[in-house]
């Protein structure tokens, strides 16, 4: 299939790459005996139970479940897709991605012609930005020196129908390349022009710095200028409702996150960078989404919204509401700082400084308080109506928190203000639950999860195996497993797991990973190769109760002379 990446490629790579060090760079790790340790990275917990194991090449998270490769470690934390994941660990290890396929260009081949058009489109703008007096102006009365400038790669599109498509090249590859990006549109007569015109521009970079669209700002407003501020449009790298401005800048600032601040405007982000505060993001023209929600509280544990005081500023929260509920596991926060009448972020901490807006955010309103406010504004809780009408508009919200402290206060808080017991406690008759009974480990249950946990053990057979026919449970596994291991000598858990992840087994397979088999490598595979020579003989009984039960039914009679000769041969090796 054209663009695909081979399997080989990918087994070589995690076999290259150390998931220690990936995972490090952003989850601070702990030695525990074999492993390292830490508290996950993928729900909120106060002890550690996510675990990182360099002999397996993979992590775990006892808590949450959350499991696999240095590959699928990056696409869950930072979020990236399948091909950008591998190309950011190749890079590491000095390896060019493959794809398989003739004459078609692949997916990831076009992906990296974009973010070259796109970052060749960003240098345009900054070389045009020195040209420009007017938009050299326009920062410098926003009190921009020139390295905060340059840390956002600020520039600007000069008033022209053509400067960025003459200056990038006019082939029809390029142009193609260009409208696809966002950087051309076509007009009526189907003329492709400069999207951006005339505006300071703002790089928007995805979460490894990446150019992968812009935002631009007019600078004097006309008839036909158009909107105050134009983002670029959704492509096949940019999804507004997914990204946000300055977050590459953040995670530049901060080896571990402490907060981060949403604001609206990117003004608004790069005058708080400059006066110190350097955790502020910005949505992209857009009200805050859950895909936001997620990707904030996978930085840090707290979060502030950032809004106007107006009516147009609370409406905004409240969608931040409604997106973060889903979000908030214990231990997480979300604040909201309404600002005064006529001031935004930027305006503020001009006025105020770095010390005046962080006193402001230390008085934020917690989540809780802003969401009860909100939703009983015009309810009358001295009545039995207004209190009945604040529990039907708050129980369907507060039902998509996630189980969990945080819940059954907000639950405990609506009964309060309310009087209305939304929660039937379990009577106390009820008897306790029995617990349940962990899985037998069998012997081919036992044989699996030592070549997951150790794949090299496959070497130490030698074919042919009996068990291959032995009807019994989870057999079939076990030769594919065998086989597979055998095949690829470099096989890890993680290169394992990697491959089975669409199968039906990878629950089964991941949960065997981690079972715990004291003992040191020699001792384990030696107990391996014993569960194989067990099921061998199981095999050899199964065959021999076959042919006994014709026996026992037809006579000697029944069988043919190959199967009088086999029964002998297996009585023999039974007796033995």
């Amino acid at each position: 299939m054209p663009g695909r990446i081979p399997e080989k490629f990918i087994d070589d790579l995690l076999a290259r790459v150390d998931i220690v060090e990936v995972i490090e760079q952003r989850v601070p790790l702990k030695k525990a005996g074999r492993d390292w340790s830490a508290r996950c990275p993928f729900h909120d917990e106060r002890s550690a139970s996510f675990t990182v194991s360099p002999n397996k090449q993979f992590y775990h998270c006892f808590g949450c479940g959350a499991h696999g490769s240095a590959i699928k470690f990056l696409m869950e934390y930072d979020r990236m897709e399948f091909p950008d994941a591998v190309e950011d660990l190749a890079s590491r290890v000095g390896l060019k991605v493959p794809h398989e396929g003739g004459g078609k260009r692949t997916p990831v081949e076009d992906s990296a012609d974009l973010y070259t058009v796109l970052d060749a489109s960003a240098k345009f703008y900054q070389r045009e930005l020195g040209k420009s007096g007017k938009a050299s102006a326009y920062f410098h009365a926003r009190g921009l020196d020139a390295a905060t400038i340059e840390r956002f790669g600020l520039g600007f599109a000069p008033d022209a129908w053509d400067g960025l498509k003459n200056a990038l090249g006019t082939t029809p590859q390029r142009i193609a390349l260009l409208e696809k990006s966002g950087m051309l549109t076509r007009g009526e007569r189907g003329t492709p022009y400069d999207r951006f015109r005339d505006r300071v521009m703002f790089p928007i970079q995805d979460r490894r710095g990446r150019v992968i669209a812009f935002g631009g700002r007019i600078l004097e407003k006309t008839e036909d200028s158009g909107a105050k501020y134009l983002n670029s449009p959704e492509t096949p790298l940019f999804h507004k409702g997914q990204q946000l401005f300055a977050l590459w800048q953040v995670r530049q600032a901060h080896s571990k996150i402490p907060r981060l601040i949403v604001v609206e405007g990117y003004m608004d982000v790069i005058a708080l960078f400059q006066h110190g505060v350097t955790q502020a993001v910005a949505t992209l023209g857009t009200a805050t989404t859950r895909d936001h929600a997620e990707l904030l509280f996978r930085q840090c544990a707290d979060v502030y919204f950032c809004f106007d005081g107006d009516r147009a500023g609370r409406g905004a929260a409240w969608k931040a509401v409604e997106s973060v509920l889903p979000r908030m596991r214990d231990g997480r926060q979300a604040l909201f700082l309404f600002l005064p009448d006529g001031e935004d972020p930027d305006s503020l901490i001009r006025k105020e400084g770095q010390a005046g807006f962080e006193e402001r955010l230390k008085n934020a309103t917690p989540l809780s308080e802003f969401f009860f406010a909100e939703l009983s504004h015009d309810v009358n809780l001295a009545s039995l109506d207004g209190r009945a009408r604040l529990a039907e508009r708050a129980r369907p919200l507060l039902a998509q928190i996630p189980d969990g402290a945080f819940r059954d206060l907000m639950l405990d808080e609506l009964d309060r203000r309310t009087n209305v017991k939304l929660r039937v406690d379990a009577p106390t008759a009820t008897p306790a639950r029995k617990p349940a009974r962990p899985q037998e480990r069998t012997l081919v249950r036992t044989a699996v999860a030592l070549l997951v946990q150790h794949p090299a053990f496959a070497q130490s057979l030698q074919p042919p195996w009996l068990f291959a026919t032995l009807r019994q449970p989870g057999i079939a596994l076990l030769a594919e497993l065998i086989a597979l291991c055998r095949e690829r000598p470099t096989m890890t858990t993680a290169i394992l797991l990697e491959h089975f992840e669409s199968r039906e087994e990878a629950r089964a397979l991941q949960k065997l990973a981690t079972l715990d088999f004291p003992g040191e490598d020699d001792a384990l595979c030696a107990e391996f190769v014993d569960a194989i020579r067990q099921l061998d003989r199981q095999t050899v009984q199964q065959r021999r109760a076959e042919l006994d039960a014709r026996v026992a039914e037809a006579g000697l009679s029944a069988l043919s002379a190959e199967e009088k000769s086999e029964l002998r041969e297996l009585q023999k090796q039974l007796a033995g």
